[in-house]
C-alpha cells in the first residue's frame, strides 16, 4: 500500500488503515513526545492526543512535504499546547539555583550519545526542557519560541543558557559517579 492510498483510506475511517499509520510512526512521535513531556503516562497522553488530531485532520494535508514532518508537527504543536495549558507550569526556576552550573565545559557534552543526552533532558524543569527541545532539536529560533510560548526573546535565551548549563552538571556528576566506581 503506498502512502498516497493509507491517506485516503485514513480519510474514509478505514480502521487497519488508521492502525497501519500508528504503527508506522508511533515509535518515532513517542520519542518527540517524551522530549516534552516529565514522565512517560504524560508523553503517552500527548500521543494519543496527537494521533486523534490526525486522523481528524488528515484530509487537510497537503502532501508538500512528508506525512511523517506533518505528524510530527502535530505532535510538538501538541506538546506545545500541552505545556501553555498547564496552569502549574512555571517557565523560570531560581535564577542563583541555575547560574551556578554555568561555570561546566562543554567537552562531556560532545562525548555522549544522543540517547544518554535524552535521559538528562527528561530531568530538565518543564521550561528548560521546552525552550532546549524547540531551539536545539526542532530547530526553532528564539524569536519563534518567544512567541509560541509568550516568553520575551531574552527569557528564551536565557532558558536554553541554563538548560546546557544543567544537563552539563547532571552529565558530569555522572561521569565523577563512574570514575569512582572503576
Amino acid at each position: 500500500m503506498t502512502e498516497e492510498q493509507l491517506i485516503s483510506e485514513c480519510i474514509e475511517g478505514n480502521y487497519r488503515a488508521q492502525k497501519k499509520l500508528y504503527t508506522l510512526f508511533s515509535g518515532k512521535m513517542m520519542g518527540i513526545s517524551m522530549r516534552y513531556a516529565s514522565c512517560v503516562p504524560e508523553a503517552e497522553d500527548i500521543l494519543q492526543e496527537s494521533f486523534i488530531k490526525v486522523f481528524n485532520k488528515i484530509d487537510t494535508f497537503q502532501a508538500t512535504g512528508p506525512l511523517g514532518g506533518w505528524i510530527r508537527r502535530i505532535v510538538v504543536n501538541t506538546a506545545l499546547q500541552r505545556i501553555r495549558d498547564n496552569k502549574n507550569y512555571r517557565m523560570h526556576v531560581e535564577i542563583d539555583a541555575s547560574e551556578s552550573m554555568l561555570e561546566v565545559s562543554d567537552g562531556v557534552l560532545a562525548q555522549m550519545g544522543a540517547a544518554e543526552i535524552m535521559k538528562k533532558v527528561q530531568k530538565l524543569p518543564n521550561g528548560f526542557r521546552t525552550v532546549f527541545n524547540l531551539y536545539a532539536i526542532e530547530g526553532y529560533t528564539h524569536p519563534e519560541i518567544s512567541k509560541e510560548l509568550g516568553i520575551s526573546v531574552g527569557t528564551s535565551k536565557s532558558q536554553y543558557s541554563r538548560a546546557r548549563a544543567i544537563l552539563r552538571t547532571l552529565i558530569e556528576k555522572e561521569e565523577n559517579i563512574s570514575e569512582k566506581a572503576i
